[in-house]
């Protein structure tokens, strides 16, 4: 008597629900008959994803090179899912914002610690020759890396960091994005002319970054964080997993691509141009541009000593996990 209680009961919500929709219950019902079931394969859409390698060389380990860019993409995701979750948050509940980072960083942690199948997990000499294929594309093209950085923080925070204290919140968000820096990572030093990469990247994506960095002015994770109660602010499980997460996006992300970089591109004292001409010697390392998302989290000592970390890196990565 209970089931068939319980069974009539959700039926009249089911046909609560449907009863707007122009349709009667009824012909819903028929619909569930009539579907077919589910399969595993079909609701990730197996077949579509294990398609989507498509080397243009044959060597066999630029299928590893294509997958694993393929999974860091899906972790940026991942990331971006959540950030998004906690900028639209507005009921400031500190124990929802802790689990947010805290999956973030989860999430990094599963990065850095996959990256030693970049660094070990191909030839070189493959890699020198397939990557040839590859111009002028470059993992330097990656918009999520860059949504994830909008979110996390203010514009005039990552700008280039010698031009930093030129600018404020108060500077027109389009001058900040001219002077943010990763541009400076894709145009030539000697020249100042931007490469082909970064003028590809920027046709692509600029008018997205400018529309991401609207939607959150003075709504980012950092302000969110600053704008909430003294007593939130001051949990120490929330300031850890923020600090930890700048870390990860900052400092030890980027120190496992200088690995990743030196195993592959530096030749003694000559290093090999990246194939989207970028320089990833001045680029790369997290000291030279000491981005910081939350820097009221972090000490004038820490702040000083950002990223210095990535020499005994080169020698020691495992230092960074």
């Amino acid at each position: 008597m209970k089931d068939k209680e319980q069974i009539a009961s959700q039926i009249q919500k089911l046909a609560e629900k449907y009863k707007d929709s122009g349709q009667d219950l009824s012909s819903y019902l028929d619909g569930l008959l009539y579907q077919r079931y589910l399969t595993y394969w079909d609701y990730i859409h197996l077949d579509t994803l294990l398609s989507l390698q498509v080397p243009r060389t044959y060597f066999p380990d630029e299928e590893i090179f294509i997958m694993y860019h393929q999974i860091t993409e899906l972790y940026f995701k991942l990331i971006i899912h959540e950030e998004k979750q906690i900028v639209d948050d507005q009921s400031q509940e500190v124990g929802s914002f802790i689990e947010k980072v805290n999956r973030i960083n989860n999430y990094y942690k599963a990065l850095i610690s996959s990256f030693s199948i970049m660094i070990n997990g191909m030839e070189r000499e493959q890699f020198l020759r397939y990557r040839m294929a590859l111009l002028p594309s470059s993992g330097f093209q990656s918009a999520q890396y860059r949504m994830i950085e909008l979110y996390a923080t203010p514009l005039e925070n990552l700008v280039y960091e010698s031009e930093r204290d030129q600018f404020s919140k108060d500077t027109p968000i389009e001058e900040l994005y001219e002077h943010i820096y990763w541009k400076k990572g894709a145009t030539d030093l000697s020249t100042g002319e931007k490469t082909l990469t970064l003028k590809q990247f920027e046709y692509r994506y600029t008018p997205r970054f400018i529309r991401i960095t609207k939607e959150v002015a003075e709504n980012t994770i950092y302000h969110k964080y600053l704008h909430l109660p003294e007593k939130s602010r001051n949990n120490k499980a929330l300031i850890d997993a923020l600090r930890k997460m700048d870390l990860n996006a900052n400092v030890n992300w980027p120190l496992m691509h200088m690995g990743s970089a030196y195993r592959y591109l530096n030749r003694g004292d000559k290093a090999i141009e990246a194939t989207g001409g970028t320089n990833w010697k001045e680029y790369l390392p997290p000291s030279f541009q000491k981005v910081v998302f939350f820097p009221k989290l972090h000490s004038k000592q820490d702040l000083n000593n950002w990223g210095k970390q990535w020499v005994d890196h080169l020698f020691n990565p495992e230092k960074v996990l």
